[in-house]
Formats: C-alpha cells, sequence, structure tokens
C-alpha cells in the first residue's frame, strides 16, 4: 500500500478546485473500486465479451459464473486502456463501461459515479483521471485482497480527515478487530483447524468490511483449507459499496452484503450464524427504527427486541439483543458473538429499566461468556473506555452460569503516530495475553470468574412514618402508619448478600438480612414496602477491578508542603532584592 499513497494524492491533485476536500473520497473511491474490478476481470475479458454474445437474461448470469469463476462480469468492449483510445467519447463511453456490470455491482450508484464522471468531464479533468487510474496496477498478483481492504480503509480515513469528518465511524482498527475474532475461535480450536471446516461469520454493522475481512484472514492462517462464507448489512451507502466490492476481491458471495438499516429491517431474518461481530454506533439515537423496533418489542419472543428497549438516545442494547437473535442455536452446534460497546451498557439504568431488564435477560439466560475492558485512546473517533462483550449460546461446561471480566486497560502501546483518537494499539503479543487470560478461565489480577447472580439484585423501597405537628405518628383508618413521601428511601440489595448462593431464589430471606443488619439499626421505626421491591441487574466492572490505594501520610504530606513554601519564600526573596 506504500506505493499507492503518493498516487492516490496525485489523483487529489486533479480534482482541486472542481471539488472541495471533504467531497474527494466520492470521487477517488469509485475510481479504485471500478479499477480492481478491471484488474480482476482482465484475464477473463475476452471471454465474458464471447459469452456476452451466446447468451441474455439469467442464463447469461449462470453461464458468465461457470465460464469465468467470478460471481460478477461486464458486457462493454470497453476497459480502462481502450477508454483512453476514444478522449472525445470518454465521457458516454465510460457511463457505457460502468452500467454495463451485472445487475449484482450496484456499488457505483452508491456514489452518483455518472454525475461524477459528467462534473469531472464539464471540467476538463475526466481524462487525466482516468489516465491516472489506468496507470496503477490493482491486479490481486500485485495487490493482495487485505491489502486493498487496507487501502479502502486509508482512503477513507484521509479523506475524512482532511474534511474534519469522523473517520472511525466506518470503520474499525485491525488490532480490536484481530482481538475480537482471536477470541470468538477460542472456543472452537481443534473443529477450525478441521480439513475443509465450513463456518459463516455475520456482521450487521459491516462498515467497509474490515471484521469480515479479518475473521477471513485469521481462520485461514489457522487453517488454509476452512471456508468462510462471509454475512454483512450496512446502512452506509459508500461503506456498503466499498465492503461489497472487497468482497467480490475475496470471491465471496456479493449477495451476501445487503444495504439497509439493521435495526428496520433485517436482511437475513430467516438466517443465523457461527459467528457475529458488530461495532455499532455509541450513543447514537435510534428515532427513525423507533416504530419498526416497539413493534418487534411487542412481538414477544417472536421479536428480535422482547428482553426490552434502551433510551432512544442510543441504540447499542438493541444490537446487542439483535447478535444473540442471529447466534446458530445451541441445538444446532451453537453461536458465538463478538460486540464493541463503550461502558454505559454495563450500568446505565436502574432496576426493571429497559437496559436493566435486557441484562437481566442476558445473564439469566447465560448468554454472557466474558466481557473485557479495552485500553482508551483505542478507536480513531473516540477516546472513551470501550468493552468487548463475547455472548455464547452453548457454554463449555465449566463457564456455565458464570461470566469471566477480564481487565486488559493496561495492556497497549503506544503508537508512533496517533490517527484521530487513535494513539494506542494492542500489539500481537498483547493480543496472546488476553486471549491466554481468557483461555485459563482462572481468577487473577487481571480475570474474575463470578456466577450470573453476582449482577443482580433489589431496589427496596424503606418508608418512614408520618409524624404531626406534635411529633406522634399519623395512622391510616386501619391503625397503620402513614408513609412520609419526603423520607423514602430505596436500597440495593445484592442477591448474593450475606454470603446468599441462592441467588434471586433467596429473595425474602436476603432482603429482611440486609434491612435487619444494613437499615434497622439506624432508623428503628423504617420499614419495607414490598409491593415496590424490583429487580434490576448491573455489571459495575470498575468496582470489581478496584484496588485500594491508601494516602499518603499527614506527617510525608506535611513535609512536602513545607518544602514547596520555603521554595516559595526563597523566590519571593529573590524578586524583592
Amino acid at each position: 500500500m506504500s506505493n499507492l499513497g503518493p498516487f492516490v494524492w496525485s489523483i487529489a491533485d486533479q480534482l482541486r478546485g472542481v471539488y472541495k476536500p471533504h467531497q474527494y473520497g466520492s470521487i477517488v473511491l469509485p475510481f479504485t473500486i471500478l479499477r480492481r474490478l478491471d484488474a480482476l476481470m482482465a484475464s477473463r475479458r475476452d471471454l465474458m465479451r464471447s459469452t456476452a454474445s451466446l447468451h441474455t437474461g439469467g442464463v447469461l448470469d449462470a453461464q458468465m459464473r461457470r465460464a469465468t469463476g467470478l460471481s460478477f462480469y461486464n458486457t462493454s468492449q470497453y476497459d480502462f486502456n481502450r477508454l483512453l483510445d476514444d478522449p472525445d467519447q470518454l465521457r458516454e463511453n465510460l457511463i457505457e463501461y460502468v452500467t454495463s456490470f451485472s445487475s449484482n455491482i450496484d456499488v457505483f450508484e452508491q456514489f452518483g459515479f455518472e454525475q461524477v464522471i459528467s462534473t469531472l468531464d464539464d471540467n476538463n479533468r475526466l481524462y487525466l483521471v482516468v489516465e491516472k487510474f489506468a496507470g496503477v496496477n490493482l491486479h490481486p498478483n500485485a495487490i493482495s485482497n487485505a491489502e486493498m481492504g487496507e487501502l479502502y480503509e486509508h482512503l477513507i480515513y484521509k479523506f475524512a480527515e482532511a474534511s474534519n469528518e469522523e473517520a472511525g465511524e466506518h470503520y474499525t482498527p485491525r488490532d480490536a478487530i484481530r482481538l475480537m475474532v482471536d477470541l470468538l475461535f477460542a472456543e472452537e480450536q481443534e473443529p477450525l483447524t478441521s480439513e475443509g471446516v465450513v463456518r459463516t461469520v455475520y456482521d450487521p454493522t459491516a462498515g467497509t468490511g474490515g471484521m469480515l475481512s479479518v475473521a477471513e484472514e485469521r481462520l485461514h492462517q489457522r487453517n488454509p483449507s476452512a471456508r468462510l462464507t462471509l454475512y454483512g448489512q450496512e446502512i452506509n451507502g459508500q461503506s456498503y459499496a466499498i465492503c461489497k466490492s472487497d468482497m467480490i476481491s475475496k470471491g465471496q458471495d456479493i449477495g451476501n452484503i445487503r444495504k439497509g438499516d439493521t435495526l428496520i429491517r433485517d436482511e437475513f431474518s430467516r438466517r443465523t450464524f457461527d459467528f457475529c461481530l458488530s461495532n455499532p454506533p455509541y450513543g447514537v439515537d435510534w428515532k427513525a427504527a423507533a416504530e419498526s423496533v416497539k413493534q418487534e418489542h411487542r412481538e414477544g419472543r417472536l421479536g428480535r427486541f422482547n428482553a426490552g428497549l434502551p433510551p432512544v438516545s442510543d441504540g447499542q442494547m438493541l444490537f446487542l439483543q439483535h447478535l444473540v437473535s442471529k447466534m446458530r442455536p445451541a441445538h444446532e452446534g451453537g453461536g458465538r458473538a463478538g460486540i464493541v460497546l463503550n461502558g454505559s451498557p454495563l450500568f446505565t439504568g436502574g432496576a426493571e429499566s429497559g437496559p436493566s431488564k435486557i441484562r437481566q435477560w442476558l445473564l439469566e439466560e447465560d448468554l454472557v461468556d466474558t466481557i473485557i475492558a479495552l485500553p482508551t485512546d483505542m478507536f480513531f473517533n473516540t477516546g472513551i473506555a470501550t468493552y468487548v462483550w463475547i455472548l455464547d449460546n452453548d457454554k463449555q461446561p465449566e463457564r456455565r452460569g458464570t461470566v469471566q471480566l477480564i481487565d486488559a486497560s493496561g495492556m497497549w502501546t503506544k503508537m508512533r503516530k496517533g490517527m484521530g483518537s487513535k494513539r494506542r494499539e494492542i500489539s500481537i503479543a498483547q493480543r496472546d495475553e488476553i486471549v491466554g487470560i481468557y483461555d485459563a478461565h482462572e481468577d487473577g489480577e487481571h480475570s474474575k470468574i463470578l456466577p450470573t447472580s453476582e449482577f443482580g439484585y433489589w431496589t427496596i423501597t424503606v418508608e418512614r412514618p408520618l409524624l404531626d405537628d406534635d411529633g406522634e405518628v399519623v395512622r391510616d383508618r386501619k391503625g397503620n402508619p402513614k408513609p412520609d413521601s419526603k423520607k423514602r428511601d430505596t436500597e440495593n440489595v445484592p442477591f448474593t448478600y450475606g454470603c446468599n448462593t441462592e441467588g434471586s431464589d433467596g429473595k425474602d430471606a436476603t432482603i429482611e438480612a440486609y434491612f435487619d443488619a444494613e437499615v434497622a439499626p439506624h432508623v428503628p421505626d423504617a420499614w419495607i414496602d414490598h409491593k415496590k421491591t424490583k429487580v434490576g441487574y448491573e455489571i459495575p466492572f470498575t468496582r470489581i477491578f478496584y484496588k485500594y490505594v491508601p494516602p499518603r501520610p499527614l506527617e510525608e504530606i506535611d513535609k512536602d508542603l513545607k518544602a514547596k513554601v520555603s521554595k516559595i519564600l526563597t523566590l519571593l526573596k529573590a524578586v524583592e532584592v
């Protein structure tokens, strides 16, 4: 990719004055895709033309696939070199070339490419741009599929950076993806190395296809004979176009890449997968999908969002539920999913709120395998704390009924040159260390194995009597004291309080024990309104890994203060002189 950088920016130089910097990507990216497709067809061009002369319609699609081994084709007489032979008709011929692709190549319309061609031609730039692209070799023999995927992402980042846009919304850093993929594959080491193994991977927020590409790359490193079928859905038109183009290069079925809002419509509603990966947007509202989401919520177990609804301001936990619905059922061998989230899904929302109900469902159904805290400054568009959740609907026996928490927040290497908010990365050695901690499945400094009941609690309502002006208790007709709403309070009682091992089953005894020990000694006239008791779940990750650091001795602090005061006085005397 190193020698392509100067080439890309030389193309951008041809656009100055005609387009603004934030528009460069809409021109360079579709031309890059077109040149890659052109290179892929190079050795099959004559075969495509002869096949097109013999067949039409649906028969043509089947015959082309059989003859060329490609999932797409182009029936035009043109290619990049032939286009340059007729400069006067370049606009018309290039449009004819682009529109002669098979119907499954719908990527150019995502960029409004015909208008791009016309604008470049009107400004005497079209020949220069086509000539530049014709001079670069994007044949797979020169640029591998992995390098091509990285080139697409590099272009997106550079153009977004030039226009102060959020490049990180479009793709996830490769170091983070490789960690997720290794964690997903960790529980299936032996089967994945079997001869001719076939697996499916799905990403509902596919972006430019980085997660799908890395999953395929990592599996082939383990087992060259393995076959991974990739599926993805993406809402952004240009990212969808790049993802689809990348899948073409890999020989994947490009019909498995669909465009659309996953929350509104699941384009793979009848399918489940061996592995799922996702990096959904953080803190982005789901207002546009609200009607569809709420309808599925009302459908109960028939819908994807039956467990609960998060605040409309943030849709992360909707994608959590969606992934569960896409994992292959346990009776068919089970599925695993990995998703990157910020900290809010761990704890946001009180007892019986939408987020709490979602956590309750995930934990009580024993779907959460592990949660890993990543270093900050890992992603291109945010420096906040992020977490990888690994879900599994058919856990290994030793993992059932538990959740492993891994604190990898300190496992990072400083990048030589930052990219946006990304200043840190996880090295190969650090990735292996994290996966090793997961595999070991033991309590330690960076790992905690906790029963799912550890995250549950009851929120109890503590009442105190209303007093009249004379300080006497006000009672109702039955003689019971009336509660004073101003003194009303709530307490969270952990399921495991007092070493209760029965979880939610030991409710009454645990609540009473808590009240007797923690509340009654301080407010003897208080009582619990059991009708208001609610169930809640949270995952207090930071608290679980908190390490107490004792304060410095007062003598040491006093000594430091005296030293600083003495220094200041010395400086003041020097000024006075």
